[in-house]
């Protein structure tokens, strides 16, 4: 019988940091799960290394299910991202080993296709509504279906989701960047962004637009119901989900959907606001919410409540994550998008993945397992960086969820 006989954790940096456990069975057979969290790498590094990767020795690779019960259940300290990100890594990795063995695409293993193709949204991005119009354009030659549009607020440094390089990178190489905000000139300038796009390009393509947790229930109320006739897809984190109950009172003003749950570790933080119908896209994602496993559960509940699937995915996700993600979006059938924003070019020196882009959608490796190959060769190149996601102040100095 195979057993587990090794497991490492891989830390490299092209392009940003990411975290990698690679797992290598007695046959031979390797599997990949990715264990970054943004700003947190090292302590999901060191809780793998420390306290994971000894049970792991000598299992079963098969025994998917028993062996995420056993990390979950069988540890009193349970949920929270550093701990479930491991066990999501652990969970991918067993499930590229099995699709291997298998000699399998991991979609197979999990029903097969529902869809011809996975639904992505990439993200446009400008120091002003001008510069916004030209990325949303780009975009849209490139064949995008739909499309996130974000643009500073003018005299807010901290104006999120405005991209500065290739790629939208937030983390900064230093300590956290300390930025300005004004929710008052959000509110101001947000609206009237988002009906200039429409504006210059109709209706024929989605637009998403994220909050990020920038205001309080009733302020993102109000920006709800100011942007109805923009016809948006979803405005991402109206609000901090820490208290679900405020989901109600934004429900109560605004027809515009609602989209939460990229920091989200397990089906316990978003069940409340699945089976009370509060939002209606979960954004939940393979790496640090359980793995597949916990994920499908996460979406299965979804979907007796009709809410949709639209899964986190900025570059701060490895490709493992992705090349999972999309393996599990085709399947479900409540999927509603993916996010995608494409990665450094370094990465791909180190990640070589089959997942491919085609009019608007990503389409999964058909190659067994999760279609994804790791160079450590071109891994040692790029060493580990201290990076650290920013923080928000108000005009007065005091803090302000970022």
């Amino acid at each position: 019988m195979s057993r587990i006989e090794r497991a490492e954790v891989l830390v490299t940096s092209p392009g940003r940091n990411y975290v990698t456990l690679r797992i290598t069975t007695s046959d031979g057979v390797t599997g990949l799960g990715d264990a970054t969290l943004n700003g947190r790498e090292l302590s999901v590094a060191s809780y793998l290394r420390d306290h994971v990767v000894p049970l792991l020795i000598g299992r079963d690779p098969a025994r998917i299910e028993d062996t995420w019960q056993y990390l979950y259940r069988g540890a009193y300290w349970r949920r929270g991202p550093v701990t479930m990100t491991a066990i999501s890594a652990v969970d991918t990795a067993l499930w590229d080993i099995k699709g291997k063995v298998a000699n399998l695409p991991v979609y197979q293993l999990l029903g097969g296709r529902a869809r011809d193709g996975v639904l992505v949204y990439s993200h446009a991005s400008g120091a002003d509504v001008p510069s916004l119009l030209d990325d949303v354009a780009r975009f849209k030659e490139l064949g995008y279906k739909a499309i996130r549009a974000q643009a500073a607020v003018p005299g807010i440094e901290g104006s999120y989701g405005v991209r500065k390089g290739e790629v939208y990178e937030p983390a900064a190489t230093s300590l956290p960047d300390e930025q300005l905000w004004s929710t008052e000139a959000y509110l101001d300038f947000a609206p009237g962004c988002l009906r200039a796009v429409r504006d210059r390009f109709g209706f024929d393509f989605h637009l998403l637009h994220d909050v990020h947790h920038r205001l309080t229930p009733i302020e993102a109320a109000r920006f709800g119901k100011s942007v109805e006739d923009c016809r948006l897809f979803w405005m991402e984190d109206p609000t901090p989900a820490e208290n679900q109950e405020a989901f109600r009172l934004i429900r109560r003003h605004t027809t515009t959907p609602i989209a939460v749950g990229e920091v989200f570790s397990s089906i316990w933080d978003v069940q409340h606001l699945i089976t009370e119908q509060l939002i209606d896209y979960v954004r939940a994602t393979v790496v640090h919410a359980g793995g597949i496993t916990h994920l499908r559960r996460i979406f299965d509940l979804a979907s007796l409540y009709q809410v949709r699937t639209g899964s986190h995915g900025a570059a701060d996700l490895s490709p493992i994550t992705l090349a999972a993600a999309v393996h599990l979006d085709i399947t479900v059938p409540n999927f509603g998008i993916q996010e995608y924003m494409g990665f450094a070019r370094e990465t791909a020196e180190v990640f070589h993945s089959d997942v491919r882009f085609s009019d608007g959608m990503l389409l999964p490796s058909e190659a067994p397992g999760l279609g994804v190959e790791y160079d450590e060769k071109a891994a040692a190149k790029f060493e580990y960086q201290p990076r650290y996601l920013p923080v928000a102040r108000r005009l007065d100095g005091s803090m302000h969820d970022w």
